[in-house]
């Protein structure tokens, strides 16, 4: 299983793999957000409050979930960290 984690400022994102899923998330002051896709790497993104939670918004593209993540967390998406093994999330 991969597991990978980066932090940037007061952010703390993990990436990590389950059986179905790919899962991001982003943890800041008590605040979460993940997005997922499937294990295969084609499905749309899911955003979520939570990892486990149900789905806010689906989205094709990596750039426009981190951008509603970001929002969840109230900073900017460019303060996201993105550990290596997730930067090819997305269509």
């Amino acid at each position: 299983m991969i597991e990978e984690t980066a932090e940037a400022g007061d952010v703390t994102a993990r990436y990590y793999e389950t059986d179905t899923e790919r899962v991001l998330a982003f943890e800041r002051d008590g605040r979460t957000a993940a997005v997922a896709q499937n294990v295969e790497g084609y499905a749309m993104l899911k955003v979520r409050p939570t990892a486990d939670g149900d789905e806010l918004e689906r989205y094709y593209g990596f750039d426009m979930a981190l951008d509603h993540a970001a929002e969840l967390l109230g900073v900017a998406p460019n303060d996201l960290p993105v550990p290596d093994a997730a930067a090819d999330m997305g269509m």
